[in-house]
């Protein structure tokens, strides 16, 4: 999929939800208190920020987009916070202030990258305040091209059925970040963005990725919907459409260090890449691409437009990485839709070195795609005897997806590739090392329905075995 940066700057979104300032406290820990076996934090920075829809009104308006935030506030210093934080990013706040209710805030305290507690301030609001903030939101729909539903169960949605009616009467498209286990709130949307513990929380425990995409459009009929974005963490993102095929796109490898907001860096760069007229399979690998940079940094934070756009250059695509053999069955069958070649190789990749780094270069020159499939742990083990692996499968399988040369990474639980390829059928076996064609495993099989087998050599004195032996001997 080549994916394009939609012009952000024509956009016009509104958001509408639980709006929340989120407050960290960070300082270094060196001792623990002698009141209570819990750490002594010694504060050295705080720092104030939008959180909940304040937070996908700030990921919007960093995009460049016009965004306007509709939602509850206290008539206190945290609300005054919030609304000139906002404000300052380019978000236009039409907010309902109730007093005697204290704007929802969070504060954490962060040691060494680490939440060590998070102390929540808030009362629920009641009805009568959510009507007013569906009153508030209504005035503005008809300049609005898409309307963002942000959820966090707090009380500013109490009406949400309503609010989704007035926006589809209007013509705007409704994407709703949802809450809880009453989708039917959210009737008649155009497309909700559960995570997979939200999805299945409704329609049951999904064992297959064909479970999950058929409980999907049945959910997709029951609520009158377009579509479903499930979010799944490591496992990337699956697009499920009632009249199309599902799509999965995989998450990049990343070293992660705070999820928090990140569902809200989805649904902000999905609504506003929609409403600034990109299609909706590309606006979907553009909000997992921005999930993926969110998740590299610890709090709440925006990605702008520069970013997103400097990340789609350096990663050329969000259609790689690790993936389940049932996605990857998927991906195959896209790349042969659009004539890439697929090349397939295999093996233990316990420690990386450049013999391996040379000979996955050669093998992608033997096709547009070049998919690797590591045996996981059990199967090192026997194959390699104790002691390895040495790196587990999810570190493997990281180190191996971040190579440039790489496009899909899976792991097979067999002691051979054999019933992944039966699946895969890639056009080309590549297989390194120095025996024949007719000696590499899964050969019979590829050239059986006519793909070609390739033998490439390593680099003299790289091997894995001579390092974790050289290391021994030291």
């Amino acid at each position: 999929m080549n994916l394009e940066i939609p012009k952000f700057d024509s956009a016009r979104v509104l958001v509408v939800g639980d709006a929340m300032l989120d407050r960290y406290w960070q300082g270094s820990t060196s001792r623990i208190s002698p009141e209570a076996p819990v750490p002594v934090v010694r504060v050295g920075s705080t720092e104030d920020s939008p959180g909940g829809a304040g937070n996908v009104a700030l990921n919007i308006a960093a995009l460049g987009s016009a965004a306007t935030l509709v939602g509850l506030v206290g008539d206190d210093e945290a609300g005054l916070g919030l609304q000139a934080r906002l404000a300052a990013a380019g978000v236009l706040c039409d907010f309902e202030k109730v007093p005697g209710k204290p704007t929802i805030t969070k504060l954490r305290v962060v040691s060494r990258h680490q939440q060590l507690i998070r102390l929540d301030f808030e009362e629920k609001f009641e009805p009568e305040h959510a009507a007013a903030v569906n009153r508030r939101a209504n005035k503005l729909l008809a300049g609005t091209d898409i309307l963002i539903v942000s959820d966090y169960a707090k009380g500013a949605l109490a009406g949400v059925s309503e609010l989704i009616s007035a926006a589809v009467k209007a013509g705007v498209k409704v994407l709703v970040d949802p809450k809880g286990t009453d989708f039917s709130r959210y009737r008649g949307a155009t497309l909700l963005t559960p995570n997979l513990s939200e999805f299945e929380q409704v329609v049951g425990e999904c064992a297959s990725e064909e479970e999950l995409v058929a409980k999907g459009r049945q959910l997709l009929e029951t609520l009158s919907l377009e579509a479903l974005l499930v979010t799944r963490g490591e496992h990337g993102m699956s697009l499920i459409r009632a009249s199309e095929p599902e799509l999965h796109i995989p998450a990049r490898a990343r070293d992660v260090y705070d999820v928090t907001g990140a569902g809200d860096t989805v649904i902000s760069v999905l609504g506003t890449a929609l409403a600034a007229g990109a299609p909706l399979p590309e606006a979907v690998a553009l909000s997992n691409i921005a999930a993926g940079l969110a998740v590299t940094r610890v709090g709440t934070v925006a990605i702008s437009g520069p970013e997103l756009r400097r990340e789609v250059q350096r990663d050329g695509g969000s259609d790689r990485g690790v993936m389940t053999r049932e996605q990857l069955a998927i991906a195959v069958a896209d790349a042969r839709s659009h004539g890439e070649k697929v090349a397939f190789t295999n093996g233990c990749f316990d420690i990386i070195h450049a013999g391996h780094v040379g000979y996955l270069k050669e093998a992608r020159k033997l096709g547009d795609r070049l998919i690797v499939a590591i045996n996981d742990d059990d199967s090192v083990k026997r194959l390699k005897g104790a002691g390895r692996p040495i790196n587990p499968i999810d570190r493997r399988m990281a180190v191996v997806a971040g190579l440039e040369a790489v496009d899909w990474v899976v792991s097979f639980s067999e002691d051979t590739p054999e019933a992944l390829l039966e699946v895969i059928r890639p056009d080309c076996l590549v297989k390194g090392g120095d025996y024949g064609i007719g000696e590499v495993v899964g050969a019979d099989i590829v050239q059986g329905y006519g793909g070609e087998v390739k033998v490439l050599s390593f680099l003299d004195n790289c091997s894995t075995s001579a390092i974790v032996d050289k290391i021994k001997n030291k």
